[in-house]
Order: C-alpha cells, then structure tokens, then sequence
C-alpha cells in the first residue's frame, strides 16, 4: 500500500503548524515522509514535547538533598535512607478517559506503573485525582462507573493497593473529565535504571506484548481539543492487559538482576517512537530499528502503524550483547516477546527500515531537542471581586449541603472497588485522610496524597496554586510524616488562550514558591493541556501528589477520636469564606478570592503537629468545608458524637488555611497548649467529642442520621 500524498490536511490532521512543518522541511531539506510525517508528529506535540510549559517548567524546585533523581526520567526517585529509595510520579490520561472510560482508566493505571517498575522499583501503592461533570450530566454516571471500574479492574489484577485519591464534580469538566493516576514503588538507591542509552552498536530489544494498532496517534490526539467529533477518536485509546503488565514487571525485575540493562524505557505516549528517540537523546547517540523483527499481533502493520502505535505492556531496552541468550531466557521464561529490533549507532539518524526500505531517516536530536518551544502570550488573572454578603445559616443545614454533595460525601463506593490491602503492608486505608504503607521489613512507614481546590486556582492562580501545595503538606503533617516531594500533574485549557496560558502561569508560581518554602521539590510530573471542548476549558487543575516518611510506626499519628476527647484547633481561624464549599453548595457561588496561604505559618504549624505527635490521638487538616466539615468527618469515622462551641457561618466553614483540628485527652491537651506557646502558634479548645450527635453552638442533629446521609448520597446521586 503506497503512502499518502502530504497535504494540508494530513499536516493539520498530525497536529502541526505552518511554522513546525516549515521547520521539517528545513530540518531535512526536503519533504518528509509519511511515516517521519508521523514521528515529528508524535515528537512535536504537546504531550510529548511540553512545547508550551518547558518555560515555566524550568522555574520550579527540583532538588534536595533527599532527591536522587529529579525530572526527565520515567520518574522521579527520593531516598527514604538505609540504601532505599521511593520512586512515583503522576500522570493524566484525560481524553483516553473521556472517549472511552475503561479503557482510558485502565491504561493510565498501567502506563504509570511502568514508569514506576522501568527505574527498578516495585510498585507498592497507587492513587488517582478524579474530576467529572455535574452528577446529573448524561454522560457523567457512563464516565464515574466506567473510570472507577477500569481503575480498580487494572489495580486490583495487577496487585498494588490503591491508597488514596479524590473525586471532584463540577460543570466545568462536562466535556472533558480528568484522570490523573499515581504510583510509587520500592528500590535499592544504588540500583536505579536510567533511560539514556551508551555503546555505539548495542543491540536495541523489543520486551513485552506484541505490537497492535490501538492507540496510533493517542499522544497527538491528547493534544487536541475535543469537538462533536469525538466519537472518531475512539480507535486511538489503548487497550490493557493487567496480567501482562504483571508479568512485564517480573520479568523486567529480574532481567535487571542479571546486569544485562544498559537502559531501559517504557513504551508510553508514542510508543516506539518516542521510547527509541528519548533513549538515544539522553545517550548523544542515534538509533537504527528494523520494522521486520517487531513482533506483531495484527497481520499488514504499515511502518507508520508500527512506530505510532500505544499498544501497552512493552519495553524498549539497550542490551549488554554478552548478556543476550541469559536476558531472552528470561522473557521466554515469563511468556513474553524479546525481540532485537535494532542497534544503537554513533551518527545522529534515526534510521526505520521495513521490508527492505528506509521509512524514516531523520536527525534524531531534532526530534527532542529541536522540538518546538513557545512562550506563550498570557495575561494575569485579574483579581476576584471582593465577596458579597453571606447570610447566617443554621450550621446543621450548612453541613447537611456538604455532606449530601457528592463532592463532600463519603466515597467509599469509589474506593470499596479498589483492592487497597494487596501485598499487606497498607497501614492507613482511602478515606482517613493520607494513605500509609509500611516499607517492608523495616520500621519505617512512607504516606501519600493528592490535593488540590480548582475553584480556588480559577479565582487566583498563584494562590491556588501555592495552596495544592500547601494541603499536601498538611495532609502528610496529619499523620505525622515528613513531606518529602513532590510530583505534579498540570491539567489545563487551550495554552494559546492568554487567559488560560495566564492561569498555568499563576499556578507554576504558586506551586514553585510552595515547594521551596515547605522543602516538598517537584521530582517528577506531567502536563495535560487542551483540556477543552468547543472552546469551553476544565476549571485551571493542577494536581500535586505528595510522599512523605515516617522513621517509626510508632511515630504514626492514626487513631480515632473518643469520647470525652477535647477538640483543639491549630492555626489562625479568619472566617474567610470566598470561593468555599459552603458557598459553592448552598447558593451555587463561586464568588471572592481564594484563601491566603502564609508558607512560613503552614510550616510552623506542620512541624507542630510532627514535634508533638504523642500527644496527639487523632488529627485531620482543614480544607474544603473548614472546621464544621473536618469534626463532623473526625467523628463519623470514630463513630462519636462531637460539640463544637460555635454556631458562627464564617467560623465553622470558613476555609483558612494553615488549620488542623486536633482529638486527644484533657492531660494532653494542657501539655499541647504549653507547647503551642513555646512554638508561637495559635492553638485553641473549640469543643468536645462525645455523645451521639452533632452540634454546633445550640443547633444539633444525630450522627447517626448525617452519617446516613454522608455514606449514601455518592452512590444516590452519580452511580
């Protein structure tokens, strides 16, 4: 089958401009071919290349002396001390996700793990950020039942717990929803494996699952708005095999065992092509595949096809040429293909041969390190208008709004369907705030979490953005762990918005000027932009996973309010209320500014928290919903009543930041108040847990029926 003519058309079609094709043409001095049509394509886009972020990606902290490896690998890896290291990242796959809502899940749930399993590590724990439309959307129950059932249905045959998450509802993301999935795994510091490829004439092998056409051009279709053609991009969504990525990750392991791995790289976004460019750059070399020896499970794969396609469950690696019978024993062992499909040579081509014929030959360098990169134009968000007036309402009604919100309510119908006791050393499990695990065979404990308020990063960028920030850090200080980094995933609108380039800006600085101030460096993350569909953009949400470690399990701050406990509120409450919860739930305003974060306090405060955790029997951060949200979650999972002694709107669902409500016994807390003034932060008793109800000031209700309402109302109202 010949080639098609390249037009206009086909060049749009491939997600390139005018300016980047003349760019080609000058690259080579000639036309491109349809299959280099293609790679620039999967090279140049925005997924692949980061072409409208590089910028600003530069600005952010990313060392520590705790980081071994920061951005630029598959992931990135932080040592936790005694020769180990935790490896994670965070990345999206929204549009997959949206197109087709199980697969989608499920192939972002395994193309995560891979980056995890690629450095050497064995994924331990996992976690994703959700955000749909409004729960009475049609297409919002197809998309919340089917993501969840991919997530869980990939996690679960995989075998790693799923420890933590969030999920969001909002208009915003009608037309386009996010899943952003984590995992971190376990690895020896000194055995981490790195992608850059060294040796000229190293054999080039193929590991994993053969090679199909689902998901060509996935990478170029998630750089791209959705419009009502959405229904022909189906055929680029991947397809998963969770027990063929098992098998991957075992054999993987222990063909780096055997000292054969050179580099290694997964398969990802742009399949071979990408992982074969990447190899080379990183490594100053040039690469020369033959098509022909690619294992394939479809008969007729064009050159094209082959280099484009997502299929998952495969490596690419640079292979020790003494070391190949011993390797391919190994993948024959596991039931998996081992294929030499090239070598590495010293020119910088990237040369493709099939069927006798050079497809492809290209200067590799210019596909990464050539590859475009705009400063986008982009304007300030201006500030939010001053809030209007809030009427007083009766706290138990305000509480009811939250609780009967599915953005508010509980979500153990998400998690019930996610294995989150796998491999036996989760600690924490969903729903208690920041998932924990035990680093086998050691004392110490490592915490994870996701966090971040879109409606805040929409009314002030460089606040919420600080603020994501800012909660994961509280967040892990809750459990009594010491942050230690941080990963992003940056989902955005149309960059070529100045409004929109202006939010990613704001968000960029915030989050930049919070790792710095809190020590959390990003090590690791991912940017999903064109995040639109027909010109409407998602609310500004960049996503930060955090990690965190505790030396000791005794060091663990996990348990659950009791009666007669007092209940102490940590940190500065100033009744703010713009952009909150309450607001959000009970008129449907999205009205004021975001609430201010003082970096300098949300550290004292968390290193408070950790300095005295044995005086302290529960704790929970306060966020979305303020201090009446936090007691009532603290009691419901206690199942005991609590009594706060204000019935004040802004004081009980203001969300200030910087906020922990504390539960311990009365000695305690004498002690806590003797060491909040050694400290110089603001520590107060705010009521009583105990009973059988909720009250705030004279207004009451029974837990028992609000925790009806809580554990029902997810499942009521979006399944």
């Amino acid at each position: 089958m010949s080639d098609p003519k390249i037009t206009d058309d086909l060049i749009a079609a491939h997600g390139l401009n005018e300016q980047e094709y003349a760019e080609i043409i000058r690259l080579l001095n000639r036309e491109p071919t349809f299959t280099e049509l293609g790679i620039f394509s999967a090279m140049w886009n925005e997924h692949c290349s980061y072409k409208s972020s590089k910028k600003w990606l530069r600005t952010l902290p990313t060392t520590g002396p705790q980081v071994i490896c920061g951005p630029g690998e598959n992931a990135g890896v932080v040592d936790i001390g005694d020769g180990q290291a935790v490896v994670f990242k965070m990345e999206s796959h929204n549009h997959p996700s949206y197109i087709e809502p199980y697969q989608g899940a499920a192939t972002g749930v395994g193309g995560i793990l891979r980056d995890v399993f690629t450095m050497g590590a064995r994924p331990v724990a996992a976690m994703n950020s959700l955000s749909f439309g409004e729960p009475d959307h049609p297409r919002t129950r197809r998309l919340v039942n089917g993501v969840v059932e991919g997530i869980g249905g990939y996690g679960n045959c995989f075998g790693v717990p799923t420890v933590g998450g969030e999920v969001r509802f909002h208009a915003a993301y009608n037309g386009n929803c996010l899943v952003n999935a984590f995992a971190a795994g376990l690895a020896d510091a000194d055995k981490i494996f790195y992608s850059a490829a060294s040796g000229v004439g190293m054999p080039v092998v193929y590991l994993g699952a053969k090679t199909g056409r689902d998901g060509v051009g996935g990478a170029t279709m998630a750089s791209a708005e959705f419009d009502d053609t959405i229904e022909e991009k189906r055929p680029t969504v991947q397809v998963g095999d969770p027990f063929t990525e098992k098998r991957l990750m075992e054999a993987t392991l222990e063909l780096m065992e055997t000292g054969a791995v050179i580099s290694i790289q997964d398969m990802g976004a742009a399949g071979l092509t990408c992982s074969a460019v990447e190899m080379g750059d990183k490594g100053d070399l040039g690469v020369r595949l033959n098509l022909d020896e690619v294992p394939v499970r479809e008969e007729n794969m064009t050159a094209y096809e082959m280099m484009l396609s997502e299929s998952q469950e495969r490596m690419l690696m640079v292979l020790r040429p003494e070391k190949e019978a011993e390797a391919k024993a190994v993948f024959e062992k596991w039931d998996l293909d081992f294929a030499i499909v090239g070598e590495t040579i010293a020119e910088d081509r990237f040369v493709i041969m099939h069927q006798g014929e050079c497809k492809a030959d290209l200067p590799l360098r210019a596909l990464s390190g050539s590859a475009p990169e705009y400063d986008r134009a982009w304007v300030e968000t201006p500030p939010a208008a001053p809030l209007g007036e809030v009427p007083a309402v009766d706290p138990i009604e305000g509480l009811r709004a939250l609780i009967s919100s599915p953005n508010y309510a509980s979500k153990h119908w998400v998690y019930e369907q996610y294995d989150c006791q796998v491999m036996a050393d989760t600690v924490v499990k969903p729903g208690l705030g920041a998932g924990v695990i035990r680093v086998h065979g050691t004392d110490k404990l490592l915490a994870f979490t996701s966090d971040v308020t879109p409606r805040y990063v929409k009314a002030n960028p460089r606040t919420g953005g600080a603020q994501a920030v800012a909660e994961a850090f509280r967040n892990l200080c809750a459990v009594g762990a010491k942050p230690l980094a941080t990963t992003d995933n940056l989902n955005f609108g149309n960059p070529e918005k100045p409004e929109i380039m202006g939010q990613f800006v704001g968000a960029i600085q915030g989050i930049g000027a919070a790792c710095s101030a809190l020590d959390m460096p990003i090590v690791s993350g991912n940017v999903s932009l064109y995040n639109e569909t027909d010109g409407t953009g998602i609310l500004p949400t960049p996503t930060i996973g955090a990690v965190g470690l505790i030396d000791h399990a005794d060091d663990l701050i996990a348990g659950l309010a009791r009666d007669g406990h007092v209940a102490l509120l940590l940190g500065e409450t100033r009744g703010h209320l713009g952009q909150s919860a309450l607001l959000a739930e009970m008129w449907d305003r999205e009205e004021g500014d975001a609430p201010p974060v003082d970096l300098a306090a949300e550290r004292r405060a968390g290193e408070f928290i950790r300095a005295n955790r044995a005086l302290i029997r529960a704790c929970a951060d306060l966020s979305d919903g303020g201090l009446a949200l936090a007691a009532f979650e603290m009691a419901e999972a206690a199942g005991v009543g609590v009594s706060l002694d204000s019935d004040d709107t802004a004081t009980l669902f203001g969300e200030d930041q910087g906020r922990y409500l504390i539960a311990c016994n009365f000695d305690a807390a004498e002690a806590l108040m003797v060491e909040a003034g050694k400290a110089g932060v603001t520590l107060e008793t705010v009521g009583r847990f105990g009973g059988e109800a909720v009250s705030f000031g004279n207004a009451s209700a029974p837990l028992a029926a609000l925790s009806a309402t809580y554990r029902n109302s997810f499942a009521q109202k979006v399944t």
